[in-house]
């Protein structure tokens, strides 16, 4: 019993964020998060499509590689606050999220850098692009 109390104490741990302290939705384009330790962050709506927390994020599946591409242009129509701890975002190619929370922001902003370049690594990778594929 001990053991799983450590290890839940050690989840808890390391996804324990700031508190937030201010959420703007600037649609089309991006949503601004700010935290109690002074974190600013301003992620685009790309950015959040792609980490999507939502089961059925429309995933293309490349050598067991989850995959999302063309979302350079996607845009954010509304979020939805869920308690006091997120929102559901809906895109304009009407992906309606799962729900981000206020830790899993804190998340994406520190790690906003990381992320990205590996996700354009990943699109190279497998010939993907961010843009939309051409209509023929």
């Amino acid at each position: 019993m001990n053991v799983i109390r450590r290890g839940v104490r050690s989840i808890h741990t390391e996804v324990d964020s700031p508190r937030l302290t201010r959420f703007a939705l600037q649609p089309p384009k991006f949503v601004e998060v700010e935290f109690e330790n002074g974190s600013l962050y301003k992620l685009s709506a790309e950015y959040l499509r792609i980490y999507s927390p939502a089961v059925d994020s429309k995933i293309r599946s490349i050598c067991g590689e989850k995959v999302i591409s063309g979302r350079r242009h996607v845009g954010i129509m509304s979020a939805e606050p869920i308690g006091n701890y997120g929102v559901r975002l809906l895109f304009d190619d009407l992906h309606k999220t799962g729900i981000f929370t206020w830790d899993y922001f804190y998340h994406l902003g520190s790690n906003k850098f990381t992320l990205m370049r590996n996700y354009i690594r990943t699109l190279k990778k497998h010939g993907l692009g961010r843009d939309p594929p051409r209509r023929r």
